[in-house]
């Protein structure tokens, strides 16, 4: 039978058992190449769920939530049936074998993928955006895509052979900004640069550059659309990267360097606090502060 009409494995049957093939497949969306073939992931836990309902319901093809939630994800559920998106109530055992963490916090969706923006239309009206190339690791990614969001960003661009944006860490590591951010792919940096040119400037942020970050904030460079660039958490970025200017976070203590995701806030809120001051409108922030979730 022809893959387009073999049933859909999300929705062929109901997912009443820990056996049933509904939940088997849901818990393949662990597999990348099984989330291509089905264009679909699964975002776990409150804060993720809450925002697809939020901001992104018509990506949701369905809410499993544990019999006995409690209020916080009852008020989740609310929305859901709000918004019309699907829930369906299931054993606390059937949403373990769906999920990869152990404590999913009794609610997880299905979502199908988002739409992903042409580069150069994200680049042409953007005022800040960070590229990631080749990160591999998906808490690092997932956490810079959060700080981005913080940050006001305009979007997230993954280079290369990056780690996908869909993975089950990285989703929960943005604690639900993936559906606030628009982020899309790009082949190589070459690439990447040449659809940048003229639209904003390029910066890559490097340990051993001769520029400083504060040293470019006082010279009020820091205030220019820019696309900064971060590179693998081994290596960093290749030495023939295309970039207007290599900057550096002086280190004043004893570190050798920071995490590559501290690295990413630390530019993405220079930038940011630098574009708001010239932009001569007053920093009002959101109220919030930080967080361990």
């Amino acid at each position: 039978m022809p893959l387009s009409q073999q049933p859909d494995p999300m929705t062929s049957d109901g997912p009443t058992s820990v056996r049933s093939d509904r939940v088997g497949a849901v818990r393949r969306l662990a597999n990348r190449s099984f989330r291509q073939k089905v264009g679909r992931f699964l975002a776990e836990g409150p804060q993720s769920v809450r925002e697809a309902v939020r901001c992104q319901p018509h990506s949701i093809d369905e809410v499993f939530v544990i019999e006995d939630a409690g209020p916080a994800v009852q008020k989740i559920v609310s929305l859901a049936h709000e918004v019309g998106v699907r829930v369906t109530s299931v054993p606390e055992p059937v949403l373990l074998a769906m999920t990869e963490t152990v404590h999913p916090q009794g609610i997880a969706a299905v979502c199908s993928f988002l739409p992903e923006p042409v580069p150069a239309e994200l680049l042409a009206s953007a005022r800040l955006v960070v590229a990631l190339h080749e990160v591999r690791d998906p808490g690092n990614a997932g956490t810079i895509l959060r700080t981005a969001d913080a940050a006001g960003a305009d979007g997230v661009i993954f280079v290369g052979d990056s780690v996908d944006p869909y993975n089950g860490k990285c989703v929960r590591s943005t604690a639900g900004s993936l559906f606030h951010v628009p982020f899309t792919r790009c082949a190589d940096l070459a690439e990447l640069a040449g659809l940048a040119a003229g639209a904003l400037q390029v910066w890559a942020a490097s340990g051993d550059a001769a520029d400083e970050l504060s040293g470019l904030g006082e010279q009020g460079l820091l205030a220019q659309p820019t696309l900064w660039l971060f590179g693998n958490e081994a290596h960093g970025l290749p030495p023939d990267t295309p970039a207007d200017r290599r900057v550096a976070i002086p280190i004043f203590g004893n570190a050798e360097s920071l995490n590559l995701s501290a690295a990413a806030a630390v530019c993405l809120y220079a930038s940011a606090f630098a574009q708001r001051v010239a932009d001569a409108g007053p920093i009002s922030p959101r109220p919030g502060g930080p967080t361990t979730a």
